[in-house]
């Protein structure tokens, strides 16, 4: 167990090595000037070489890196050029948003998705299974942003059954934050569950056939702990690498359904900080999403060795 954890960390920290080489070149790739926007439009040649050089961007490349590398690494990501605000506090008030956002849709989608994955394998042929096909069918076709107006339209302004916009903070009001953000964590959602009950469905037909079941009935096991116990637990190493890849992805694609509901949350700021070129608050917002990504998956690496003993066991053998 202790090799298998040793040998995920030193690859993660490859990873993350590696990302923030991805992530350097690729923001200063983007077009335009960062001085010229910091300074103005109308900015003399002096105020710009000043600007340059309050930023480091007069030093050269491996120079800028080396210095963007040990400052991340004590926690330092800069100061935003548009704002002057330090980003460390402009991500501290907005990933919290995002976080509690894609927590929510993600607990949803796995609920939902699972019940339903469950229900098709266990229903197979009848009308049931014809039933939730359909609505994973559907939450895979419609676009978030349509069902987000949908939704807007007819629950929140039509019903009055949700707010329409806006964000409440889970340490003010833990159930008017709810109120609020269920609406949007349901849309965000409602496309992840429809994969995680297709994959729970293929996964739970394959082992509802397998050999162990099959023992098991015989045993005189009862159909909900052959279904449960055996077949939905080792359906689960499926949907655990499901959940833990469409995590990352929610925290880092939640741009359409924040602006959708008017949320301040991760979205808003990497929009404002690639429509400014505010290289600081770029380079530190897709770092802090490849490092939610690394840890996502490193915990998903141990949930395996939790659900299957054989995967600990081949990671130690190596």
């Amino acid at each position: 167990m202790g090799r298998f954890l040793l040998s995920r960390v030193w690859q993660s920290v490859v990873t993350l090595l590696l990302a923030s080489v991805v992530v350097f070149a690729g923001v200063r790739a983007l077009p335009g000037d960062p001085a010229l926007a910091a300074a103005g439009e109308e900015a003399t040649p002096e105020a710009l070489a000043a600007v340059r050089a309050d930023l480091g961007l007069d030093q050269p490349v491996w120079v800028q890196y080396w210095r963007f590398l040990t400052h991340a690494l004590t926690g330092d990501l800069g100061t935003s050029v548009r704002t002057g605000t330090p980003v460390t506090e402009l991500i501290g008030a907005t990933l919290p948003v995002t976080v509690w956002l894609s927590v929510y849709a993600m607990l949803f989608a796995v609920v939902l998705g699972l019940a339903m994955g469950v229900v098709a394998a266990v229903r197979r042929g009848t009308w049931a299974e014809a039933g939730v096909n359909g609505l994973s069918l559907l939450g895979l076709s419609v676009p978030s942003f349509w069902l987000g107006l949908l939704a807007i339209l007819y629950l929140a302004v039509g019903l009055g059954w949700f707010p329409a916009s806006g964000y409440v903070s889970p340490a003010e009001d833990p159930l008017r934050s709810l109120h609020h953000l269920t609406l949007p964590a349901v849309i965000l959602g409602a496309g992840i569950a429809a994969v995680v009950m297709r994959q729970t469905r293929a996964s739970m037909l394959q082992n509802l056939s397998a050999d162990y079941v099959r023992t098991a009935r015989a045993k005189g096991a009862s159909r909900s702990a052959v279904v449960l116990r055996f077949a939905l637990r080792n359906s689960l190493v499926v949907v655990v690498t499901l959940v833990g890849l469409q995590l990352g992805g929610l925290i880092s694609g939640a741009v359409v359904t924040e602006r959708i509901f008017g949320l301040p949350g991760f979205g808003k700021l990497t929009l404002d900080s690639v429509f400014s070129r505010d290289y600081p608050v770029i380079e530190g917002v897709v770092l802090v999403v490849t490092l939610a990504y690394v840890v996502i998956n490193l915990v998903v690496d141990v949930l395996y060795t939790v659900l299957d003993p054989r995967i600990r066991v081949a990671g130690g053998a190596r």
